[in-house]
């Protein structure tokens, strides 16, 4: 038995992790400014924070990205971790 494929290719054409994206609704110091980084950066720092933080972010990416053959903008909760799995080994996506 095979597993099935993340998503079919046509639908999900490969991720530009190098697209600029902000991680949003995330407190830093005394405030709570977006972060704008890379969208691996993004998604790398919304996998560090704690789960009440991870419920709150958003992220929204420079250029729709195509999942599932639905175009996201902006991301949130199990999106975001969808796009964890999906991360490259450190340094693929720069």
């Amino acid at each position: 038995m095979t597993e099935a494929p993340w998503a079919d290719e046509a639908k999900t054409p490969p991720i530009d992790w190098r697209v600029s994206a902000a991680l949003e609704n995330v407190p830093r110091g005394d405030g709570d400014v977006a972060d704008v980084t890379s969208l691996e950066g993004a998604v790398r720092a919304w996998a560090q924070l704690d789960p009440e933080h991870r419920t709150a972010a958003v992220l929204t990416i420079e250029h729709p990205l195509q999942i599932n053959g639905a175009a996201m903008l902006t991301l949130c909760g199990e999106g975001i971790a969808v796009l964890v799995e999906r991360l490259p080994s450190t340094g693929e996506g720069r």
